[in-house]
């Protein structure tokens, strides 16, 4: 691996965080008309289409990956973005950091892998920022939205656990096939807990369709290949920083595209958040391990 990032390496690293960050401002932008779960479905068949035909089927992995698909991505994204209709994008974001504290205690639980004190000051940061942000009254009104985002993050880290066991597997070949097996996946959730899927279909506007592109193609197929060829090339504890501009993007464009603004205490817990967060990717002394899969 290189000792250094490259001026290219850091625009790269900063264009990620902020095409998966506006990829949440777009969605709840699309699931105003347009069901969530339904959504994900579309997404994730564009991903399949796109990127299938460049990796070979890895057989001896399909039962593991359809699995890993259902609890990562199928169950996953519909809480999540289910979560979603029902909070600012701005919030959903800040709560999702939650995936990373959760990755290292199911870590520490499935994986017996054993985290530092500063790990675990991190994850206890990141949940009294989350406890501040849900106090708010906007949001402790939507507590089920909130508790759906907090599954949605907990139900990831169980979700990469299982991807993290697999061997032998390339990190393209795992996103394209979590999108073949996810989608038909999620387009039965949708049929069993959405409704009005045809006039949903025939009424979206163009708008809709190309957040669908921009999820499937920008955000999972190019957004991935990107942050996986520089997990490959650099050690992830000079990557992980860039994440830590993905809910910066996200509240930016929130406020731009949307319209939402964050109180003080909210903005204040969102920092608590991310600070924890930091604590938990940076860990002094050695390479830090967290792998992302933020929305």
């Amino acid at each position: 691996m290189s000792g250094r990032l490259s001026l290219l390496d850091i625009r790269l690293g900063a264009t990620v965080a902020l095409v998966w960050g506006m990829g949440v401002v777009f969605s709840k932008g699309a699931i105003e008309q347009f069901p969530p779960i339904l959504l994900m479905a579309l997404r994730f068949t564009v991903t399949a289409l796109v990127l299938v035909w460049f990796v070979r089927p890895p057989v001896r992995h399909f039962v593991p990956l359809f699995w890993a698909a259902f609890i990562a991505s199928a169950i996953q994204y519909s809480l999540t973005f289910t979560g979603l209709k029902g909070l600012d994008a701005s919030i959903t974001v800040l709560v999702v950091q939650l995936e990373v504290p959760f990755l290292v205690l199911i870590g520490a639980l499935a994986l017996k892998e054993k985290p530092g004190r500063r790990k675990w000051i991190g994850i206890a940061m990141a949940l009294a920022g989350v406890a501040l942000i849900a106090g708010e009254p906007q949001v402790a009104s939507a507590w089920t939205s909130v508790l759906m985002v907090v599954g949605g993050a907990f139900t990831w880290a169980v979700g990469q656990a299982m991807i993290r066991r697999l061997q032998d597997i390339t990190g393209l070949t795992v996103t394209a096939w979590i999108a073949v097996f996810s989608a038909p996946q999620l387009f039965v959730m949708s049929l069993i807990f959405e409704r009005d899927h045809r006039a949903a279909l025939e009424t979206a506007g163009a708008e809709v369709w190309l957040a669908v592109i921009y999820l499937g193609l920008v955000m999972t197929a190019i957004g991935y290949g990107v942050w996986y060829s520089l997990i490959r090339k650099h050690p992830v504890s000079q990557v992980a920083p860039f994440l830590l501009l993905l809910p910066v993007f996200s509240i930016i464009g929130s406020y731009l595209y949307l319209g939402e603004r964050l109180t003080t205490s909210a903005m204040i817990g969102g920092v608590v958040v991310i600070a924890g967060v930091a604590f938990i990717l940076f860990e002094r002394g050695s390479e830090t391990r967290v792998q992302s899969d933020p929305v």
